[in-house]
C-alpha cells in the first residue's frame, strides 16, 4: 500500500512538524551565529591576539570561514544518509553534533592560558559545527516541504528558514544582555562563555521536540520503491552521484540563487559588527541592538515572503529581494556612517527585509528542483557549496576591503555584484511553484503565467 501523500498530512501534524523544524533550526543557527558574533567581538582578543584590531578580527573570521568549508562535506554525508535512512534520523544527529561542539567552546581555555592550542581547538570545534549545519538545512526544509501540499508549500517551508534570524536574534540578544549587565572586563574574562554553555539546555529542548515528529511520507514511499527495485536486482547508485550526473544544472541554479542572499546576510549581520565598532568607533551595544531589531522584523518577514511566493511564484519574490539588495548595498553604508542609532537600525532592518525576499521562497524553490530519492543530497549540495564561495568569504573579504581602502565603497560594490549574480541566475531559472514533489522533475508541468495570478 502506498504511503500517504503530503496533501493528506493533517494540519495539526503539519504544524507540529513545522514547529519541530523551526525550533531545531533556531537552535542550530544560534550555535552557528554565536561564533560569528563572538569572532567580531571577543575571539579576536581572547584567541587571536594581534596588535592591529582589524588584523585580529580578520584572523578570527578566517576560522569562522572554516565552518563553512565543512558544510558541503556535511551536506554530502547527511544528504546521502538522509536519502537512504530518512530525514528525521539525520536531523537528530545534526542537532546533537552542533550543540555538543558549541557547549565545548564554552569550556575552552584561551590563548593566554594554553597559547597556540586554544585557537587550534576552537577551529576544530568550528569544523564540527560546519559539518553539522551542512546537513541541517536540507533535512529541516525537506521534512516540512514533503509533508505539505503544493498550494501553501512556500509558506510552510519558509518557517525553518526563519530559524536563521531566530537563532541570530537569540545569539545577539544573549550577547547584548550580557554586554549591558557586565563590565567589559567581566565579559572578556568569563561572561562570553555563558551563551555557549546555554546551548546544552537548548539542544535538550530541541531534541525532545524533534523526536516527536513523523518521517516524511514521500521519503517512505521512495524508500519502498527503492527496496522493491533492489529486490529485482536494480543497481543502487549513491544519491550524490545521481545528482551530479543528472541534476548538475539544478545544483548550479541553487548555488546562484543562494549567492547574493548568502553574502548579503553575513555583511548585514557579522561584518556590520566590525564596521560599527572598529571603523566607526561606536559601542558594541549599538551594533548588537540594531541586529536585534532587524532580526525580529526579519523573522516575521520570511514566512510572509514565502506566502507571497505561493501566490505569484518563487522567481518574482526572489527577484524583488536581489534587485533591491543591489541598490541597497550603497545606501546601507551611507546610513551607517551617520552614527545615529535609529538610522543604523533602519539600515539593518531594511536590508534584512530585502534579504528575506530572497530567503523566504528559497526552501520551496530549491526543494522543488530535485526528485525525492535525491532531494536531500541535491538541495544540501547546492546550498552548501554556495556557502563556501559566498558566506564563508563574505566577512573576510569585507574586512580586507575595509582594511585596504578604508572605505565602504568597495564593500558596496562587492555586495551589489553578488546580488546581481542571484538576479541573473533566478531570471534564467524555471519557475517551480505548484510542482507535485512526487512527480519527477524532468516531467513536471511548468506553472503558466496565468496560474501565478
Amino acid at each position: 500500500m502506498a504511503a500517504a501523500t503530503p496533501a493528506s498530512t493533517p494540519p495539526g501534524n503539519l504544524a507540529r512538524i513545522v514547529g519541530a523544524s523551526l525550533v531545531g533550526t533556531t537552535i542550530e543557527w544560534y550555535d552557528f551565529f554565536l561564533y560569528g558574533s563572538a569572532a567580531a567581538l571577543v575571539f579576536n582578543t581572547l584567541f587571536f591576539p594581534a596588535a592591529d584590531p582589524l588584523t585580529g578580527t580578520l584572523i578570527a573570521f578566517i576560522t569562522y570561514a572554516v565552518g563553512f568549508l565543512a558544510r558541503p562535506l556535511g551536506g554530502v554525508v547527511f544528504g546521502h544518509y538522509g536519502d537512504r535512512l530518512g530525514r528525521k534520523k539525520l536531523l537528530v544527529v545534526s542537532l546533537l553534533m552542533m550543540g555538543g561542539a558549541t557547549f565545548a567552546m564554552g569550556l575552552l581555555p584561551t590563548h593566554a592560558t594554553v597559547g597556540a592550542a586554544a585557537p587550534v581547538l576552537l577551529t576544530l570545534l568550528r569544523l564540527v559545527q560546519g559539518f553539522a549545519l551542512g546537513g541541517e538545512w536540507g533535512g529541516a526544509v525537506l521534512i516540512v516541504a514533503e509533508h505539505g501540499g503544493e498550494r501553501h508549500r512556500g509558506f510552510w517551508a519558509s518557517w525553518p528558514q526563519a530559524g536563521a534570524p531566530g537563532g541570530n536574534l537569540l545569539a545577539t540578544g544573549v550577547l547584548a544582555l550580557l554586554a549591558a549587565v557586565q563590565s567589559e572586563e567581566a565579559f572578556l574574562a568569563w561572561g562570553w562563555r555563558i551563551p555557549f554553555l546555554l546551548s546544552g539546555v537548548l539542544v535538550g529542548v530541541g531534541l525532545w521536540i524533534r523526536l516527536s515528529v513523523s518521517e516524511s511520507p514521500l521519503f517512505l514511499e521512495a524508500q519502498a520503491r527503492a527496496e522493491a527495485a533492489a529486490a529485482q536486482g536494480a543497481k543502487d547508485t549513491p544519491p550524490v552521484v545521481d545528482v551530479l550526473r543528472r541534476s548538475w544544472r539544478e545544483v548550479l541554479t541553487a548555488i546562484g540563487t543562494r549567492f547574493g542572499e548568502n553574502i548579503s546576510y553575513y555583511v548585514l549581520t557579522s561584518f556590520l559588527l566590525v564596521y560599527v565598532t572598529v571603523h566607526l568607533g561606536l559601542p558594541k551595544s549599538t551594533a548588537l541592538d540594531a541586529v536585534l531589531i532587524g532580526s525580529a522584523v526579519h523573522f516575521a518577514a520570511i514566512p510572509a515572503w514565502g506566502a507571497l511566493s505561493d501566490r505569484i511564484g518563487r522567481r518574482p519574490v526572489t527577484l524583488i529581494g536581489s534587485v533591491g539588495m543591489a541598490g541597497w548595498a550603497f545606501a546601507f553604508f551611507a546610513l551607517l556612517d551617520t552614527k545615529s542609532f535609529p538610522v543604523i537600525a533602519l539600515a539593518v532592518t531594511a536590508g534584512l527585509l530585502l534579504h528575506g525576499a530572497m530567503y523566504g521562497p528559497q526552501a520551496a524553490f530549491i526543494s522543488e528542483m530535485f526528485d525525492t530519492r535525491v532531494r536531500y543530497s541535491g538541495a544540501s549540495l547546492g546550498s552548501q557549496l554556495a556557502s563556501i564561495v559566498a558566506g564563508a568569504l563574505a566577512p573576510i573579504l569585507a574586512v580586507e576591503l575595509l582594511k585596504d581602502y578604508d572605505s565602504s565603497t568597495p564593500v558596496s560594490l562587492y555586495l551589489g555584484s553578488a546580488a546581481l549574480v542571484t538576479t541573473l541566475t533566478v531570471a534564467a531559472a524555471r519557475e517551480t511553484r505548484g510542482r507535485a514533489l512526487d512527480t519527477p522533475a524532468a516531467t513536471a508541468t511548468p506553472v503558466s503565467a496565468a496560474e501565478r495570478v
